[in-house]
């Protein structure tokens, strides 16, 4: 293994048992997920590089709540709520833009300032006097972290996103992702899963050699998982000087260039590091990216990321990273349809529930986290909807 794999030993009599199916299709306990999972940790909700110049923006949508990431006129990247405080109306109504030195809400005309103060309301004298501070933009809480801007919607568990990283700070930062540029828009693409039946899929491996044939003539024996330890976990693997039964694989291993910019260790490795509760930064020698999952319902899931290459990128990387790019794109519509034929049993009375290889540990600590943060998913059955909430505080105060 690597000399970067952290000193985790899985117990020989750990519980091969996973999550009880009824947590995939609850409503209630989708609302207490969006408030305890999603709001109160940290999101990845672009790179610097998405926003280079004073004024541009992108808007991000995820859990009921609207994200407006900036640059201001000073060059800071700022995040706030894209709520105006008059009516509640959205900001900016695009993804992506560029504001002069302005945001102009759409609705009334109300003018706030880059740095999120209110400049006037359309009107004035038909309010009273107007605190610009008070009534200024709502912010949220922002750190960078190797070019990723990371937001959190609400005070959360996690420390600030430097310390949560720290066990990855090193390697990760050999690839100098914070001078990358995007190759290409933030995606996002919609699933009919559960958001958890995706984790479950992204948080193992046991299945490449099966599902995603590319991947298992890319690197086979070498790829290994890490369990989720303090909301992090990390998969690697190097690719096989070898392989080339698939053709975006043969032309991959070909064309791809020696990564001389990396470790000798780094140079033909690609490894994924997963972020609790729902993200992943993969790299890979030629580029960065990251993908992301968020419930827009109990059956329906929305999918979001994006790549960054080497800024003085030359033929060889972009070709390498383009055929990167395929084999990426194929073994994610191959887990689309895992997570597809996975979740649909999460209604049958038939399922028994989950056994575990060990080889799926990581989906078993996932679930871990997930207990830890709302309890009531360990009970077999599930409680009365209405009650769902209720029930979650009672436990909480039990365990604490």
């Amino acid at each position: 293994m690597n000399e970067m794999t952290r000193n985790i030993s899985i117990p020989n009599d750990w519980d091969r048992s996973g999550l009880p199916g009824w947590c995939y299709h609850s409503d209630a306990l989708l609302e207490l997920e969006k408030q305890h999972v999603f709001r109160e940790h940290w999101q990845i909700a672009c790179h610097v590089s998405d926003i280079p110049e004073p004024g541009n923006y992108i808007t991000m949508d995820v859990v009921g709540e609207r994200a407006l990431i900036l640059r201001d006129q000073e060059g800071t990247v700022r995040g706030f709520q894209n709520i105006c405080r008059h009516r509640g109306s959205r900001v900016v109504a695009d993804n992506k833009g560029t504001c002069r030195n302005a945001l102009v809400c759409p609705f009334h005309g109300w003018v706030y300032n880059l740095d999120g103060t209110l400049r006037g309301a359309a009107r004035p004298r038909s309010f009273p006097p107007l605190d610009k501070q008070e009534f200024g933009l709502i912010g949220l809480d922002l750190e960078i972290w190797m070019g990723f801007v990371f937001i959190r919607f609400a005070p959360g568990p996690q420390a600030s996103v430097a310390e949560l990283m720290q066990p990855f700070a090193g390697e990760l930062g050999e690839y100098k992702t914070q001078d990358m540029v995007p190759a290409a828009d933030i995606w996002t693409q919609t699933s009919p899963v559960n958001w958890k039946s995706v984790r479950d899929v992204d948080n193992e491996g046991y299945h490449v050699a099966m599902a995603h044939p590319a991947l298992q003539d890319l690197y086979g024996s070498t790829y290994y998982d890490e369990p989720f330890v303090n909301g992090l976990c990390r998969s690697f693997a190097t690719y096989n000087p070898h392989a080339g039964r698939r053709w975006s694989v043969r032309n991959y291993i070909k064309i791809a260039p020696e990564a001389t910019h990396l470790p000798e260790r780094l140079r033909k490795a690609w490894i994924y590091y997963g972020i609790f509760a729902n993200a992943v930064i993969a790299v890979t020698p030629e580029a960065v990216q990251f993908y992301q999952e968020f419930p827009l319902s109990t059956g329906e899931t929305i999918l979001r990321g994006s790549i960054y290459r080497h800024r003085d990128e030359n033929r060889q990387q972009r070709a390498a990273r383009y055929l990167a790019h395929r084999i990426d794109r194929d073994t994610q519509a191959e887990d689309v349809q895992l997570t597809i034929w996975s979740n649909e049993s999460m209604t049958s009375k038939a399922f028994t529930g989950f056994y575990l290889s060990d080889l799926e540990y990581g989906v078993r600590t996932h679930h871990d986290h997930l207990r830890s943060i709302l309890p009531v998913m360990n009970l077999p059955a599930a409680p009365d909807e209405r009650e769902m909430a209720g029930m979650n505080n009672r436990l909480r105060s039990a365990t604490s």
